[in-house]
């Protein structure tokens, strides 16, 4: 898939060390988890990304710039999970705000609704979620919940 500046792909074994970049930061780990280990990134990587269904998958820009990458995969039967995690280089450049769009087009082609999950201090993910219309579920389990309803168009 491609949005105006964004290559959503499958992931491959040779993006194991952009991925480990991106996932032993401390700072685009901050409301996530603990940074992970080159082996936590691989499990990650075979168990979640290389699986048939993928559960998430790589962001790139045009010139093959890793840049992160964008959960989505079922959240229960009505709806998927939108979610993205980003190199803290391109942090502020809209990426997440494209994602979200372009996420909200497919869920609405497929007839899904979309969540988005975050740690409640995440303000920016809170912000994104209110922009586009998520309506805040309120906290479950640790982390504050937005549902965006179905609808034909953004």
């Amino acid at each position: 898939m491609i949005t105006e500046r964004l290559k959503i792909r499958k992931f491959t074994n040779n993006d194991l060390r952009d991925l480990y970049n991106l996932l032993s930061d401390e700072d685009v780990m901050e409301f996530i988890e603990a940074p992970f280990s080159w082996e936590k990134t691989a499990n990650f990587l075979n168990s979640v990304a290389l699986i048939d269904s993928p559960l998430i998958y790589a962001v790139e820009d045009f010139n093959q710039k890793f840049i992160g990458y964008v959960i989505f995969h079922e959240y229960d039967k009505d709806s998927f999970e939108l979610g993205w995690i980003l190199n803290k280089g391109d942090w502020g450049e809209g990426y997440a705000n494209e994602l979200t769009k372009a996420f909200i087009k497919i869920s609405s082609k497929i007839g899904k609704n979309l969540i988005i999950e975050c740690d409640p201090t995440q303000e920016i993910s809170k912000r994104i979620a209110m922009k586009y219309d998520f309506e805040f579920l309120g906290e479950i389990d640790g982390c504050s919940v937005f549902k965006r309803k179905l609808i034909n168009k953004i």
